[in-house]
């Protein structure tokens, strides 16, 4: 797949650089700015996975996922008459995975067919920037379809800088109208107690964004931004084929139940510090709170170093604390004496505190990178993740562009 997805963007690449030089002396004909590619593998380990009710146990809750992921992403532009630039993007995503957890919809199968699977997400995207005005106005559609999830999603933006370029504004709106394709545990289909959903139904999840940003230039050294993403969404938010256990009704499983709609207010503030030409400090945090009364703090720092003009290193930290939601307890701590209303053994909405360890290396020249004339960029990023589940992951990612 790999290999397959690069042949595809040399090649794409290669025409449409050479039609540039032939359209060159054309002089506000559509031309390639650029062109990114970028590969990555994850790898997870845990032992309480939802599926399975949360159970602490390496056999039976085993989290264990792999992905592989591959982007292309096309750039094009032109000047008009007026000296604005338009901008139109072309993307594609292919996902490859592979799920110890989702294995266990049905464990008396060898693998089952939600075990592992392929994401495809294509999408356009078109920027209109006055240059004069400096502002810029863009778009987009996007499309994601796996084995039982599809999301179909638009987007709208905008962003205003003031006339010596200090401060911008920025507004994003989304929207992501999703279907899932409800999956049952083996045990409980073709329905569940107190579940409005039967095994093969179609039920919607809808997801709508506004992503507010205002970022200040402080001084020649500080530059300063405030960020909030509010988001809402409506639904089926739970996740069907995750079981939840009652201390009080045996081996018994339900599907997880979770309200139908969830409103999120993050509030980010991001500061990027010169300390001279070699180091930038760059720190961020943010404070996150739903309807679901989950709360969270993310601080991050990351240390970009420049070895030379051209190449630079970066490591980064990252801690997360959150509060976790009332509708969560662990395998059987739920009781159906209590007659909750909704109810999940998912650790991702529990209590917990977790780090991120990384470094990130970075080349880039105008001449080449590699001898390869018109790979601008290249950049690798690993990280390590743990977080007090016992839940560790690894990522590595390695990012191409051509220019």
């Amino acid at each position: 797949m790999k290999k397959i997805v690069v042949t595809v963007a040399a090649l794409i690449l290669f025409l449409n650089v050479s039609k540039a030089q032939t359209d060159s002396t054309k002089y506000r004909k559509l031309k390639v700015d650029e062109v990114n590619f970028v590969t990555s593998y994850y790898h997870q380990d845990g032992q309480k996975s939802a599926v399975t009710g949360g159970i602490d146990d390496k056999k039976i809750g085993d989290e264990k996922l792999d992905d592989s992921g591959n982007s292309i992403d096309l750039q094009l532009s032109k000047i008009d008459k007026k000296n604005n630039k338009h901008i139109f993007g072309i993307e594609l995503g292919v996902d490859v995975y592979s799920s110890a957890s989702s294995d266990k919809i049905d464990p008396s199968t060898i693998s089952s067919a939600s075990s592992g699977d392929v994401r495809v997400s294509p999408s356009v995207s078109y920027l209109f920037e006055n240059t004069k005005k400096n502002y810029t106005l863009g778009g987009g559609l996007s499309f994601s379809g796996e084995f039982d999830y599809t999301s179909i999603g638009a987007n709208a933006l905008f962003s205003k800088s003031s006339k010596d370029k200090n401060t911008e504004f920025s507004a994003k709106a989304s929207v992501f109208l999703d279907t899932w394709k409800v999956i049952l545990p083996i045990e409980l289909r073709p329905g569940s107690p107190n579940f409005k959903y039967k095994q093969g139904d179609s039920a919607p999840r809808n997801s709508f964004n506004l992503a507010l940003g205002l970022t200040q230039v402080i001084n020649q050294r500080l530059q300063m931004s405030v960020l909030t993403d509010i988001g809402y969404q409506t639904g089926l938010l739970g996740t069907a084929y995750q079981r939840v256990y009652f201390g009080d009704n045996g081996n018994n499983a339900y599907s997880e139940k979770l309200p139908d709609n969830r409103f999120k207010l993050p509030i980010g503030l991001r500061a990027n510090y010169f300390l001279g030409d070699r180091f930038i400090l760059r720190g961020f945090y943010r404070y996150y709170t739903d309807s679901w009364k989950l709360t969270a703090h993310t601080a991050e720092l990351e240390i970009p170093y420049k070895i030379t003009p051209f190449m630079s290193i970066a490591p980064f930290y990252r801690f997360n604390t959150q509060s976790g939601v009332d509708y969560f307890k662990p395998y059987k701590g739920h009781m159906l004496s209590d007659k909750e209303s909704y109810y999940t053994s998912d650790y991702d909405l529990s209590k917990f505190t977790s780090n991120l360890f990384g470094l990130n290396f970075r080349v880039t020249s105008a001449n080449g990178v590699l001898g390869i004339k018109r790979l601008n960029t290249l950049e690798m990023r690993y990280s390590y993740y743990n977080r007090s589940t016992n839940l560790t992951s690894h990522l590595i990612t390695l990012a191409l562009k051509f220019k």
